[in-house]
């Protein structure tokens, strides 16, 4: 009873945001337009559900760390969801 394309939710709880499905073409705007909002000095992602990223979600997340770097803020991600998301930053930051 599981649907072809699940949506993303993001929930914080004590300035921790837990994302929970699918990081993905369909999902990323959302992505981008709720932290658009968020103005915290630490952004810590729970990735525990996130059940899938594709390309595109990579590079938005990519990109939405960046900026967080840029802005001298703290980023952190948390959990054990897609390993796609930590084998793509393994590969970024290797020196």
């Amino acid at each position: 009873k599981k649907p072809n394309s699940m949506s993303l939710q993001i929930l914080e709880k004590n300035e921790i945001f837990y994302l929970n499905g699918e990081i993905n073409i369909n999902t990323v705007n959302f992505f981008d337009s709720f932290f658009e909002t968020v103005n915290h000095k630490k952004i810590t992602l729970n990735i525990d559900k996130v059940i899938l990223i594709d390309k595109k979600g990579l590079e938005v997340l990519f990109k939405f760390m960046q900026n967080i770097k840029k802005n001298n803020k703290i980023f952190v991600i948390l959990g054990y969801g897609c390993k796609e998301i930590y084998d793509h930053f393994r590969q970024t930051n290797v020196a």
